[in-house]
């Protein structure tokens, strides 16, 4: 039952932002080089982040081979990620500017996001 919930509840968040990142993908590039640039705004997103990923790692930390491995790997992902923009603050700078500079990295990062939303939408709304 966790699982459909947090289906539901993440689902249609990463469509969105997945979509949204489809259509802006300029207005995203610059939004990231602004974060990027900003230590608050690095420090504020790892909290959340952690806070976020190990509220999933705790309500849902499934290793089972079928959709719902998605959600506990997305909150490890969350978790981790968070974790080293809070250490590692230059290197997530250094490595994200590397990232945005590449021509397609909206688009792909856009298509993941929608694809995952998809999924999460489906497991979560079809049962």
């Amino acid at each position: 039952m966790q699982s459909i919930y947090l289906a539901k509840l993440i689902g249609p968040v990463i469509l969105v932002v997945g979509v949204a990142l489809l259509v802006n993908q300029q207005v995203f590039r610059e939004i990231a080089r602004e974060v990027l640039a900003s230590r608050a705004l690095l420090f504020i997103s790892g909290v959340l982040s952690v806070l976020g990923g190990v509220a999933v790692i705790l309500a849902h930390n499934l290793w089972v081979a079928d959709w719902r491995l998605l959600i506990t790997l997305l909150g490890w992902l969350a978790a981790i990620t968070g974790a080293v923009r809070l250490l590692a603050p230059e290197f997530i700078a250094r490595k994200g500017s590397d990232v945005i500079r590449h021509p397609r990295m909206p688009l792909i990062g856009g298509a993941v996001w929608v694809i995952l939303g998809l999924l999460f939408c489906f497991f979560g709304y079809s049962r």
